[in-house]
């Protein structure tokens, strides 16, 4: 009798509550999606509310991912020392603090602030994926369970991007814009007592402390590196000062690197960074970063720039690049579900694979097929399926290849790194363009066709070497489905 019982047995909830985590978790995710979006269509009007040039807005970015990368780090060895869901409520309580500050800013300098504050939700993703991932320890399907959750969770913060930027775009001319920014903060607010009341609290697992002057090497290096890059997005590639702040960033990494290689419980674990199993992840997630976080900026001036004047460009509008951000959007959703069923035929490994070469060829296509709609739709299409895959994955890989005591560390470095790879390649973004000074927008004038084709090489480029490094990952064994 215990025979036939046991393919049934397989069958029923392996984790007790996993799913109910999973739901709690999806809301966060949602919110995270209205932060991601929200603001995308209601830049302009922001401008005009706080008296500032459109230029100006990009000075909020710039902010945003230096914080995040500053601080991932830090909440991601929080949360193995403190809990994961105790660190998720530090989170969400400071981007609420600052998306509550950017619906009362009376200033740009106010805004600027509330702005970066807000970028303490980067850490939500991996957070969220490293409590599944505990969760599911003793499940004997860990690393399938973890993969699946966090599908969801991707596919809960797409839909989320696509609720914030409508939402956004349908009151932006019916209401204020105290009572038009107050709504995300409402949310993430509500995401705050959603975690409180839904989410268990586990000890973390890790000894030690924080690593404090770890932390201030890597504040030096990020601080020095995202500086010089913000100095050649103003100032352009002929400046000494930002090349000058690039070189001592990097050269600053020699003493980061003997330093943490020391300590027993370093902030980040550069010898867990080198290994076979964890170092392609964390490098696909840089080079991920630039077409994710990089090329979108590109994308949408590109798509509004007339082709009578320029030679080139879609002459759409702003509701067209909004269908065009829906379609990818909907293509990561896609891409996010599939992900299970991709890894179950070729593996985690082979999803990734997958998901970089997806990416690739459709910023490849961008060099031939450039001058239709149908064009622009199926080339991001393409990119986003492949997209979707990799903001599942890497995080589920990368605490899949991170000892119990380093899961926080191991997801919230892919989401460091990503950050930090959309920096550069923002930067190098804007040197290409830097015909027209693209950060003025298409109306200040035209970069050459050619910056373009140099901002799709680059993405290309980087998803096929991504996709490289992905093969020395060794193969994982299958688990049970």
């Amino acid at each position: 009798m215990t025979q036939p019982m046991a393919p049934a047995q397989q069958k029923g909830p392996v984790v007790p509550g996993l799913w109910a985590i999973v739901g709690f978790l999806v809301c966060v995710e949602l919110a995270s999606g209205v932060l991601q979006g929200y603001y995308t269509p209601i830049f302009s009007d922001i401008a005009d509310h706080l008296g500032i040039r459109d230029a100006d807005v990009n000075w909020f970015e710039a902010a945003q991912l230096i914080l995040s990368a500053l601080v991932v780090p830090l909440l991601a060895r929080l949360g193995d020392l403190i809990g994961h869901r105790n660190v998720l409520l530090i989170s969400t309580a400071v981007t609420a603090f600052g998306s509550w500050m950017l619906a009362f800013s009376p200033s740009f300098t106010t805004f600027l602030i509330g702005w970066a504050l807000q970028g303490a939700y980067v850490v939500w993703l991996p957070l969220e994926v490293a409590i599944i991932h505990r969760r599911t320890a003793a499940s004997g399907q860990q690393t399938v369970l973890t993969r699946r959750a966090a599908a969801f969770l991707v596919a809960a913060l797409e839909t989320g991007v696509i609720i914030g930027a409508l939402t956004s775009g349908a009151l932006v001319e019916a209401t204020s814009m105290t009572f038009l920014l107050s709504l995300p903060a409402i949310v993430v607010t509500a995401c705050f007592f959603v975690i409180w009341f839904g989410i268990e609290d586990v000890r973390g697992v890790s000894s030690g402390g924080v690593d404090l002057p770890g932390l201030g090497l890597i504040t030096l290096t990020l601080g020095l590196v995202m500086g010089g890059l913000i100095v050649v997005r103003l100032q352009g590639v002929d400046s000494l000062l930002a090349w000058g702040l690039i070189v001592l960033g990097a050269l600053s990494l020699v003493p980061f690197i003997r330093y943490e290689a020391g300590q027993s419980e370093p902030l980040i674990d550069v010898r867990l960074f080198a290994r076979p199993d964890q170092w392609p992840i964390q490098l696909t997630a840089f080079l991920f970063g630039m077409s994710v976080l990089g090329a979108q900026i590109p994308l949408s001036t590109f798509a509004r720039t007339e082709p009578a004047e320029a030679g080139y460009g879609l002459g759409a509008d702003a509701g067209f690049v909004s269908t065009l951000i829906g379609l990818y959007v909907v293509a990561l959703v896609i891409g996010a579900l599939t992900l299970p069923l991709v890894a179950r035929v070729v593996g985690a490994r082979g999803a990734m694979i997958v998901g970089c070469l997806l990416v690739a060829l459709g910023y490849a296509l961008f060099l031939p097929f450039h001058d239709s709609t149908a064009q622009a739709l199926i080339n991001m299409a393409v990119a986003g399926i492949g997209s979707g895959a990799l903001v599942a994955a890497l995080p589920a890989a990368a605490a899949a290849a991170a000892p119990p005591e380093r899961t926080g560390f191991a997801t919230g470095m892919t989401n460091a790194t990503k950050t930090v790879g959309g920096a550069i390649a923002s930067a190098v973004f804007a040197i290409a363009l830097s015909a027209t000074g693209s950060l003025e927008g298409p109306e200040e004038g035209h970069a050459a066709l050619g910056g373009y084709l140099t901002v799709w090489s680059v993405c290309a480029a980087a998803a096929l070497i991504a996709a490289l490094a992905l093969f020395v990952i060794p193969k994982e064994p299958q688990e049970p489905e």
